[in-house]
């Protein structure tokens, strides 16, 4: 049971209340925004709480059992503090959320009736709807590692131990064409071998796409140039003469891990371990399949 602060209970008791829903989202880079669905700016611990920003809130809906509470929040795209770039971006993903019960004459009169998260966000034409799941969506993730063939650690990362910074596995690039929305030709990546950046990632660091990352689906070699086919299409459009920074790919398996990176010690997978084939596996006469040990 919630316990209200003494002004705002006497307000409720009232019977006539001036209350607002306000939503303070602290995003993942870090910048925090207000929104409330009154007509006019509220200010509190430091936030200013927007009118006419496009947010509309669905009823609270709490369970007694862990099960996942959410709450959905409708907005328009129209509004300069939720874009639609900023949405496919990702920069809205998972970000945290208070939602607040105000009294808008006294914002003093108060109570945070929940904190959340971010989850689904379904975009339309002109607007949209992002869902607020509360804490309990963090006891649905999975914990532990998984026992699979290839490596779960991420290239680069503390348990991989591979230098991505090095020489060998780090180089620079320009877009000197661009074939089609994912496909482009780079120039100043000649000393690489195909597929190097295969499974890599791209950062950009001019154009409209400055400062944001892109996975690598496929890296060929034509005269002496690169083609690098990004995974999923820019939000904004690749120009020639974009620049960027780009990484080498692993494709988690322990050939690649010992031949490219020289890092079969710490390899995280487990390459012996039998797949499928081996349900599948019957006795023959021709030397194999023979029931023996594996």
């Amino acid at each position: 049971m919630k316990s209200l602060p003494p002004a705002l209970q006497t307000h409720l008791d009232d019977g006539t209340t001036t209350l607002a829903w306000c939503w303070r989202i602290t995003r993942g880079d870090g910048v925090t925004f207000g929104f409330t669905d009154h007509d006019r700016v509220l200010s509190f611990d430091g936030t200013a709480f927007e009118p006419e920003s496009g947010l509309t809130a669905s009823e609270v809906r709490s369970g007694s059992d862990l099960s996942v509470d959410a709450q959905e929040a409708e907005g328009v795209l129209s509004s300069d503090r939720i874009t639609e770039t900023d949405i496919l971006d990702g920069r809205w993903d998972n970000a945290a959320v208070e939602l607040w019960r105000v009294n808008w004459q006294d914002p003093t009169q108060r109570v945070l009736l929940r904190r959340g998260a971010i989850g689904q966000i379904r975009r339309g034409r002109v607007a949209f709807v992002a869902e607020v799941r509360s804490l309990a969506h963090l006891l649905g993730q999975a914990v532990g590692r998984t026992f699979q063939a290839q490596c779960d650690a991420a290239l680069g990362d503390a348990r991989c131990g591979v230098d991505l910074e090095g020489a060998a596995f780090k180089g620079s690039g320009t877009v000197a064409q661009v074939i089609r929305s994912r496909v482009m030709l780079a120039e100043g990546l000649t000393g690489f071998a195909p597929g190097w950046f295969t499974h890599g990632w791209l950062e950009w660091v001019s154009g409209a796409n400055a400062g944001r990352r892109a996975e690598i689906a496929l890296h060929e070699v034509s005269e002496g140039l690169a083609i690098l086919t990004l995974l999923e299409e820019p939000v904004r459009p690749i120009s020639e003469g974009d620049g960027f920074t780009i990484r080498a790919g692993c494709d988690k398996r322990i050939g690649t891990c010992a031949a490219r990176f020289g890092n079969a010690v710490n390899f995280r997978g487990f390459p012996t371990i039998p797949g499928q084939d081996s349900v599948l596996r019957y006795a023959t006469r021709d030397g194999g399949h023979d029931g023996g040990v594996l």
